[in-house]
């Protein structure tokens, strides 16, 4: 293994519920030796650790992908990397340039066109003008914006400002690239796009990428090394396989229903709420668990309570436990619509193979912005109804569908 270029030391962030900030010096001052006074005595505010006691090497020309559920302190410890945020405790070093596409737009100024935020953010990251330009061609050909490079930002879609932005942060030869799970707004080609750009950057030219994501598959496609974060700790390291089949295994669990009917405490945010996800097997006469042969009904609502509505679509993604992405599939867009809503979609009969399973929801907003992902909701095993199926094991794939194949002889050759 090269050099170290990231070294993280006992990281700890922790978060006070409720806590924010006056508005005014003398207040603020005061309140926090008012919270000082507390602790020395023994009363201790409430929060929660977002990170805790974290320790890693990071190495050049690693792709290194951070895995765990939703509140597990991956984007906190990026966060941390990037130095947007600060630890309470522990200390980072490291060396080399840090291009990170954390939020959608992060680093872009609005006001400005996209041939501007090109520049602005090439000088940000201690490039010269004629280094930026040299690369400007190839920045805005990958993006995929040339018709609107001259208009500004602000008027772009989530879609186009993602592609731009990362096309910028992965174009400018920064040594440690960082991007987060907000390349999820993109369509399939770009993000197709932008995994063969991280990887080529690793692979060729030696550059160290962090990567967040809750597609597995495409972090074991990419990831040299993978982390795994359960409630701020470390749960482990190593290679992308085991990392993720041991996440998958901890997390797992047969759930076939949630409800939620308080709207305040429920998952989700200031766009989506959730109130209700259920599995419903149609079962044959007989049956007591999930076969093959059992037909699947998903139910679910939930609130949409967007300031500005849009467009919303609703989708419904498949895996199978190991992290194959099995199907991604969609609702019909509703416009501009708010309060309670319910979705529904089915899931033949003979149709996958006996395996354990979960399913996410994801709520968009016009096509690309996601609004909320509603991580590993439903858990769920299907088995084989067969007893005796020693002569030829388990069939292979991760879908058996009952499509017939006919053979009959060829009477006249």
């Amino acid at each position: 293994m090269s050099n170290s270029v990231i070294s993280i030391e006992n990281i700890s962030k922790y978060y006070r519920l409720g806590k924010t900030g006056s508005g005014r010096l003398r207040e603020d001052i005061r309140n926090w030796v008012a919270g000082f006074s507390k602790k020395k005595s023994g009363v201790v505010d409430s929060g929660i650790w977002a990170l805790k006691d974290i320790n890693l090497q990071i190495y050049e020309g690693e792709v290194i992908g951070f895995v765990g559920n939703n509140g597990a302190g991956k984007s906190t410890l990026l966060k941390i990397i990037c130095r947007i945020t600060a630890p309470n405790t522990g200390s980072i070093t490291g060396r080399g340039r840090i291009a990170s596409l954390l939020e959608v737009g992060t680093g872009f100024n609005g006001e400005l066109t996209g041939r501007e935020n090109i520049y602005l953010n090439g000088s940000i990251l201690g490039m010269q003008k004629k280094e930026i330009t040299a690369r400007f061609d190839e920045i805005v050909d990958f993006s995929g914006v040339e018709q609107f490079i001259d208009t500004p930002v602000k008027r772009y879609s989530s879609g186009m400002y993602t592609r731009l932005a990362f096309a910028v942060a992965a174009h400018l030869d920064p040594e440690i690239l960082i991007v987060d799970e907000v390349l999820a707004v993109g369509d399939a080609a770009f993000q197709r796009k932008c995994l063969g750009k991280m990887k080529e950057a690793a692979s060729q030219k030696g550059k160290t990428v962090l990567f967040v994501s809750h597609n597995m598959q495409a972090l074991q496609n990419l990831c040299t090394r993978a982390v795994s974060l359960h409630n701020g700790q470390i749960a482990g390291i190593g290679s992308p396989e085991k990392v993720i089949g041991d996440y998958l295994k901890r997390e797992k669990h047969a759930e076939t229903s949630q409800h939620f009917e308080d709207i305040n405490t429920a998952p989700g945010n200031n766009a989506i709420r959730i109130r209700s996800v259920e599995l419903k097997p149609g079962f044959l006469a007989g049956q007591q668990v999930i076969d093959i042969r059992t037909p699947l009904q998903i139910n679910f609502q939930f609130w949409h309570i967007d300031v500005e509505p849009g467009s919303l679509i609703a989708g419904v993604h498949l895996f199978d436990m190991t992290g194959n992405f099995i199907f991604d599939i969609c609702s019909e867009a509703l416009h501009n619509v708010n309060g309670l809503i319910a979705g529904s979609c089915s899931i033949p009969g003979n149709f996958l193979n006996d395996a354990s399973y979960y399913i996410s929801l994801v709520f968009v907003k016009n096509t690309t912005e996601r609004l909320f992902y509603f991580e590993t909701c439903l858990q769920f095993d299907v088995e084989d109804y067969r007893k005796d199926t020693a002569w030829f094991g388990k069939w292979h794939g991760v879908v058996r569908p009952d499509f017939p194949v006919q053979l009959r002889p060829v009477t006249h050759a």
